[in-house]
């Protein structure tokens, strides 16, 4: 995955002599600005010059006043900022080759041949005719005497890198494309505001989303918000769906549900081709079931508003390693596009992801529907299954006599409800009876457990919070009553949804089963905390929620400082000792500084910060944004910061401060936690019931190897289950965090685009992948 290149390289030498010009074009969507600030930053960290292109693909044709110089001052403030600050436009000049000339002349003119273009397919595919094109334009300006020879020389070769920047989430080879975590954030606010009043009126809506041929937004909301159906163009229904559509929603009423949601993409269509419609639907279900029904058309409120957390890091990431590629290119190279897997940054070859990207189009058009489903990738492919197994499998008739119990463990946070719920309903799918138990540990010390049906988790996808109410009790003072427990109600497998707690809480019972044979079962932990701290997975459910939570926070934060001007403001957020929160939002918000305990810092680091602040205010941008995590250090608490940044800004800022405190763990869960947990409950259950079927044995379940009680996380590109066992070696116990933590390595990002003199780690870059290796159905090549 990564090389290393010569030590020799200085990264802020890289540029020297270079000019990179950063364009935007097609559809906006929210995140761009995000793209083009880091962009811009980092250009200009590495001396390279950077200039604006304005309204995309015409700007480049028109020339003149559209080809700007960018400064470190003019991509201020833009991070929170929905669309494009630089403008888009369709172009057709561009289309033609007397357009790209008039294009080629102009970056020649001004010495630029490293073009950063973040839109769609068809805009990346445009920059790569461009760049195939490049020396033919050249011979012909010079012979219509437009450039000189030596003109031509110097710009003999265009570099191209490409960021996908499209809320549809359309490109292959790319897991999330910048735009489409915002989007779906504008659709779920919707989707709750709608859900309310249904189930005042119990009626039926059909929501319309964005996706002419993705069917990414309307499958991940209707995952998000337990959608009763959902139509995407990958793979249209069968045929008799109308049947289907309608005994459905008859059964849901008939279970005490008292609303419906049916979910349709723009593109959606019915096997022979024909269009499948909100109103159509809606005509459908009020004829034949004369269930009161409306239908909502969302069109561009997906693409307006601001950014989410997740688009701003992902723009900024994407931005650092977009000016990497461009200034370590080669006339060799081919164009290439920046991505995201997992929490990877990859480079792909662009014209393989076209490749892929249209092989969807024709494996539709020609009926070939699984094929464009394994296509879109595996992210696609795990929702769509997920999808399918939650929403339109009938619980069997016959039971599996097996029990399984869930309990939620530690500080609450947003999306545990969504675990509990999926993994209940995937229970009640594979026959077991689910068992629900009440307040952590002490709950299940105390008997405070009940089965829980499928009616009893509808709607808990968008709570926040924990619906089953928890605990930080640990089990080992409690171990007696809880194996008494677990023997009374005949509990034969247990999920456990919770932070550090529920890690710590399953390692002490995995302990305890030399002593108490009933704590023999399979027990599977699913992280969820808006720390992030939990060992074996890479993310938590509930930290996307806390980070939006702040990143808005902080925004409106700056908002007021940018008011009143020659401000600093410190914030402390939550996390414990991990740094987590402080170090992404500080990225997602433009914080000058953000102190965390894993990184050491001391008196001169903080009077380091104090002078590039002052530095700071000479500047047109008289702010700042400093962050702190809560445990970062004893001595130089959030207090001792602000005084000290009070004393040594007097008479040129002053400052403020701030203590979110628990407003990090409410809200309603953001779609990525919805979605995720969602994910998590149902793989979990699955595991345990084949993990059950090898314990069993002369009549009855005994699991006591350590692979029979895993933490299921999210490591690199997939959902993996480890011993927690294992994990004990890379786990720090006293400050209860992971001894490595991947994020770490984005640290030095946040402090570049801050403007700090540092250097940028780039012995380790992200080599050129293959997408036609990573689509084929062999998986070897997603475990690198």
């Amino acid at each position: 995955m990564s090389k290393t290149s010569p030590p020799s390289t200085d990264p802020t030498k890289m540029g020297v002599g270079r000019s990179i010009a950063v364009l935007t074009s097609g559809g906006d969507a929210q995140g761009m600005n995000a793209a083009v600030r880091a962009t811009v930053r980092v250009g200009l960290y590495t001396g390279a010059k950077v200039y604006f292109v304005h309204e995309g693909y015409q700007g480049l044709v028109d020339g003149g006043d559209n080809i700007r110089p960018a400064t470190w001052e003019s991509v201020s403030m833009m991070l929170q900022l929905g669309g494009t600050v630089i403008g888009s436009a369709r172009c057709k000049d561009f289309r033609e080759r007397e357009g790209r000339m008039r294009a080629a002349c102009n970056l020649v003119k001004l010495g630029i041949t490293n073009l950063c273009v973040i839109g769609g397919d068809g805009s990346l595919t445009g920059a790569n005719q461009f760049r195939t094109e490049w020396s033919g334009l050249l011979v012909d300006l010079v012979k219509a005497g437009k450039i000189t020879s030596d003109e031509a020389k110097k710009s003999s070769h265009l570099n191209i890198v490409g960021m996908v920047g499209s809320i549809d989430n359309d490109f292959c080879g790319t897991d999330m494309t910048i735009g489409t975590d915002s989007a779906l954030h504008r659709i779920i606010e919707v989707v709750d505001a709608i859900t309310t009043t249904a189930q005042s009126h119990q009626r039926t809506f059909i929501l319309e989303v964005m996706g002419r041929h993705c069917g990414y937004l309307a499958l991940v909301t209707a995952l998000a918000c337990g959608a009763d159906w959902v139509f995407i163009p990958e793979m249209p229904p069968d045929d008799g769906w109308e049947e289907h559509l309608c005994r459905r929603l008859t059964d849901q009423r008939g279970r005490g549900c008292r609303l419906n949601v049916i979910i349709v993409a723009e593109g959606a269509m019915a096997r022979g081709g024909k269009p499948i419609t909100s109103e159509g639907i809606k005509k459908l279900v009020t004829d034949r079931l004369g269930f009161d029904t409306r239908a909502t058309v969302l069109g561009h409120v997906q693409r307006g508003g601001t950014p989410s957390a997740f688009d701003r890091i992902l723009g900024s990431r994407m931005g650092v390693e977009a000016v990497m590629a461009l200034l370590e290119a080669t006339p060799e190279t081919p164009a290439c596009v920046v991505s995201l897997s997992g929490n990877q940054a990859i480079r792909l070859p662009l014209m393989e992801c076209v490749q892929v990207t249209k092989d969807v189009t024709a494996a539709m058009s020609e009926g070939r529907f699984e094929d464009a489903i394994k296509l879109r990738g595996k992210s696609f492919e795990n929702n769509w299954n997920t999808y399918k197994l939650l929403g339109h499998i009938n619980p069997p008739d016959v039971k599996s006599n097996i029990n399984v119990a869930i309990m939620n463990i530690g500080a609450p946070c947003a999306g545990m409800n969504a675990a509990v719920r999926s993994a209940v309903r995937m229970g009640i799918i594979q026959g077991h009876n689910m068992l629900a138990v009440h307040d952590g540990f002490d709950g299940l010390a105390h008997g405070q457990i009940e089965p829980i049906a499928w009616t009893n988790v509808s709607g808990w996808t968008g709570k926040g919070g924990s619906m089953l109410g928890t605990k930080r009790t640990l089990p080992a003072k409690l171990m007696e009553e809880i194996s008494l427990n677990i023997a009374k109600h005949n509990i034969h497998a247990l999920v456990i949804i919770g932070g550090f707690e529920a890690y710590v809480g399953g390692l002490e019972m995995v302990q305890a089963r030399e002593k108490y044979e009933e704590l023999c079962i399979p027990i599977v932990v699913i992280p969820a905390t808006v720390s992030n701290n939990v060992p074996g997975s890479d993310f938590s459910i509930g930290a996307d929620t806390a980070l939006n939570t702040i990143t808005s926070t902080c925004d409106r934060i700056k908002q007021s400082a940018a008011g009143t001007k020659r401000r600093v403001f410190i914030v402390e957020t939550m996390g414990g000792y991990c740094g987590y929160l402080a170090t992404m939002a500080g990225l997602a918000a433009g914080a000058d500084a953000a102190y965390i305990y894993e990184e050491k810092f001391n008196i001169r680091d903080l009077e380091t910060n104090v002078v590039h602040l002052l530095e700071k205010m000479k500047t047109t941008v008289k702010r700042g944004l400093i962050l702190r995590n809560e445990n970062s250090n004893a001595n130089y608490t959030t207090d001792f910061i602000f005084n000290l940044y009070t004393e040594e800004g007097k008479g040129i800022f002053d400052c403020r401060k701030n203590i979110l405190g628990h407003m990090q763990q409410g809200g309603t869960p953001t779609p990525f936690d919805r979605n995720f947990g969602t994910k998590m409950g149902a793989k979990s259950v699955l595991w345990l019931t084949e993990k059950l079927k090898e314990c069993y044995r002369h009549g009855r379940i005994f699991a006591n190897t350590p692979d029979s009680a895993c933490v299921l996380g999210m490591r690199k590109r997939a959902l993996t289950f480890q011993p927690l066992t294992d994990l004990k070696e890379q786990t720090d116990f006293e400050h209860r965090i992971p001894k490595t933590q991947w994020w770490l390595k984005i640290r030095p990002i946040m402090k570049i685009l801050a403007k700090y003199d540092i250097k940028l780690d780039t012995s380790e870059h992200a080599d050129m992948e293959h997408v036609v290796n990573k689509r084929s159905p062999v998986v070897k090549s997603l475990e690198n």
